[in-house]
């Protein structure tokens, strides 16, 4: 057997860096390795295992926890791979698996049947909305939190252990009138539970917990049972799953904790920062191994990341070093807008394509689903092909659909789908009465105006004119495309926050985020149909192999690229503006930024635009990230906009967008008004734009403040010069 150890320990220190090594030689006791990004900590409980298995532990000794089954699984296939198939008899899972097998067996000690009933997701929202209606929260004209935002709320309390009236202030301020309701409803959901005996998702680690504490026996029954306890990604526990496990390590304290301090980012999920920070306290006597040889990136982004880190104000200091020789600086880019700082990962990301870079090889990763939105519209016109993760692409969330359709009925009032999606957002308004307007606006010879006129006695019919006056004066109007977009949402935010009640603020920012990207456009035609691209492949088999990544950063977390592009790094983007009030908050925040770096293997791009479309002011000067004002100059090469080494692609494209419509929409307008006091100077045959109904021909010059024109795809119109703008093509 001692020869055999021999072999094994010579083969270990052959296969792992020193720091490895340590980790998995550690004989007993507290144990806490620091993994920076890419530095080997799944390699390195794979190796303990086996190697605790090879040297004769009993299998159903060792208990790994992890946060997915899957990871947990891999991790046991890949230790039997080293140390033999017995590895597979190893009790590994997750968190809430391994309560749910304890509280088979010990429920009854807290009141609860053996045969409990566990609920899901489901379950539990339906609960939520029946005990709602008997408390009379819910009901018709009552505004209340749905049942899964009301989920969501009641679990963040549980995890966190946090008051209900708490989660409400920090998480959800407008909602702080239904405190005492959700407050209420929230001890009636725990009694309903305890009296038929259910358990939702988190009363597994409540319960479990409660049996530790109030039960010492069975506390010290596991800890001689798991002789050797060990925890992946202890930086994403909460303080509900740190104190189970001081209790099932009880007499013994023989843990080995694997994680990031520097990747703690998921909070809003209950995970507590401090528990990895007080781990040594928690365990006296702990041993702390940093594992800092860094295998999947080199050194100058390193440097660029490990300065990132540098100002965390709580941490355990670490320095990671490459593995790997050469590579190039970070690139820092600086863009004029939004639109420019798009341009530039487009044709970045198609340079390094042609280069031969697998499509899927390359990320663009972002603070927040939104943010993504001007991009994608950018990459369909490219013919790019992109998955998008963490968020719904720009043209999928309702309230963004809702706002199309709008806009879709003012070009042409008889596309019934957009018509029937609209009327239905006002209160009372059922699909026959839907259809019943419908009928009148087809017989009329202007649907529009036979929409701002509809009769009728039903409580709707107002809001139907209303509707109607709206759309028509826009038409008529002569504001440009993003101006018609802000009319359209000050319309619809009352409908927004009342179908949207629980998320509103978020939507009504990425609302925003759309009419911002509309004011790049000369009109609404071009824009709605750049919006209705898809990728090539979008309508065959969801193949997702060899396409872009776009992500948020949070869905990002332990994936890697060879390219990696972080955009819209300004302040009130990244950091969030959420965060700004909060020093917890944004030192989550710098964390996000330093997962996000970390996941590029060989080049990494900083984008951030020198404006930004800001909500209620419009474009405004945009400050950079603070988190890049403390990476040194000499870590980062900067490109700007106009620079020689930007490509002469990029300034052609640039100065197309100067010489558009849009940026002329001055002189345009100075040409439309001219003809009206002058007489009407348009002559039949001109090629005309509108901002609404894109370009067109004039028909006719019917008086000095009338013109006939045949638009390209919203037909025939009729137009007043007095008020509305045609510009010259």
């Amino acid at each position: 057997m001692e020869s055999h150890l021999k072999k094994r320990e010579i083969s270990l220190e052959r296969e792992l860096n020193s720091a490895q090594y340590q980790a998995v030689m550690h004989q007993g006791g507290p144990l806490l390795v620091i993994a920076g990004a890419g530095s080997g900590k799944t390699r390195t409980l794979v190796y303990r295992v086996a190697r605790l298995i090879t040297e004769g532990e009993d299998p159903s000794s060792i208990l790994l926890l992890t946060f997915t089954r899957k990871a947990a699984a891999t991790m046991l296939e890949r230790a039997a791979s080293v140390g033999g198939r017995e590895c597979l008899k190893v009790h590994g899972g997750t968190f809430h698996g391994f309560c749910h097998r304890m509280l088979r067996r010990h429920a009854h000690l807290i009141g609860f049947p053996a045969g409990f009933t566990i609920m899901d997701q489901s379950d539990s929202q339906d609960l939520i909305h029946l005990l709602a209606r008997q408390l009379e929260f819910t009901g018709k004209g009552k505004k209340f939190p749905s049942k899964g935002v009301l989920c969501t709320m009641f679990s963040k309390a549980a995890n966190s252990g946090c008051m209900i009236d708490e989660v409400v202030e920090g998480f959800y301020p407008h909602m702080t009138g239904h405190i005492q309701a959700i407050s209420t409803l929230f001890q009636a959901y725990r009694d309903y539970k305890k009296a038929h005996g259910l358990m939702d998702y988190d009363d597994l680690l409540l319960h479990w917990l409660r049996i530790l504490r109030e039960f010492p026996e069975v506390s010290q029954t596991v800890s001689n049972t798991y002789r050797h306890l060990m925890i992946d990604e202890y930086q994403d526990t909460n303080s509900v799953q740190a104190e189970m496990v001081r209790l099932m390590a009880v007499g013994r304290n023989n843990v080995m904790a694997v994680g990031d301090d520097s990747q703690s980012i998921y909070s809003f999920r209950g995970a507590n920062f401090k528990n990895i920070l007080d781990f040594p306290k928690m365990f006296p006597g702990t041993r702390i191994i940093k594992l800092e040889k860094n295998y999947r990136t080199t050194q100058p982004n390193l440097d660029c990341t490990n300065a990132i880190i540098a100002n965390a104000r709580q941490k355990f200091t670490k320095h990671l070093t490459a593995h790997r020789a050469g590579g190039s600086k970070p690139v820092l880019f600086v863009g004029m807008d939004e639109e420019e700082q798009a341009r530039f990962i487009v044709q970045s990301i198609s340079q390094f394509i042609e280069k031969g870079v697998e499509p899927g090889e390359i990320a663009v990763l972002f603070r927040a689903a939104f943010h993504s939105f001007g991009l994608e519209t950018h990459l369909n016109r490219a013919g790019i092909s992109f998955i998008k993760r963490g968020g719904m692409r720009l043209v999928d969330a309702a309230h963004i659909k809702d706002l199309i359709c709008l806009l879709r009925v003012m070009i042409n009032p008889l596309d019934r789908l957009s018509l029937n999606r609209v009327l239905l957002l006002i209160d009372r308004l059922g699909p026959k009465s839907a259809e019943k307007v419908y009928r009148a606006m087809v017989k009329a010879e202007s649907p529009l105006h036979a929409l701002s006129d509809f009769s009728g006695r039903a409580a709707y019919v107002q809001e139907v004119r209303d509707l109607g006056g709206l759309l028509l004066s826009l038409s008529e109007s002569s504001k440009d495309l993003g101006g018609l977009m802000g009319e359209l949402v000050k319309w619809y935010r009352p409908h927004l926050e009342s179908r949207y009640f629980d998320d509103y603020p978020k939507r009504l920012q990425e609302l925003e985020q759309l009419r911002a990207i509309s004011a790049n456009y000369s009109d609404a035609i071009e824009f709605l149909s750049d919006l209705a691209l898809d990728p090539p492949e979008a309508d065959q088999a969801k193949d997702e192999s060899g396409k872009l990544i776009l992500s948020t950063i949070h869905s990002a977390k332990g994936l890697e690229w060879k390219v990696v592009f972080l955009m819209g790094l300004c302040e009130g983007r990244f950091p969030s503006r959420f965060a700004e009030n909060s020093p917890d908050e944004i030192e989550e925040e710098r964390r996000l930024f330093y997962v996000a770096a970390t996941r590029a293997k060989d080049h990494l791009y900083l984008c951030y635009p020198s404006f930004i479309n800001v909500q209620g002011a419009g474009l405004m000067p945009a400050r950079p990230s603070r988190f890049l004002d403390e990476i040194p100059e000499g870590l980062i090469e900067v490109k700007r906009f106009g620079d020689a080494a930007m490509s002469r692609r990029t300034r052609e494209a640039a100065d197309k967008k100067a010489a558009s419509p849009a940026a002329l929409h001055g002189k345009h307008s100075r040409r439309a008004k001219t003809a009206h006091r002058m007489g009407n100077e348009f002559q039949a045959g001109d090629r005309v734009r509108h901002s609404i109904f894109g370009k067109g021909t004039v028909v006719e010059s019917i008086d000095k403040v009338r013109v006939k024109v045949l638009f390209d795809a919203a037909g025939e119109k009729t137009l007043r010069l007095d008020f509305t703008s045609l510009f010259i093509l």
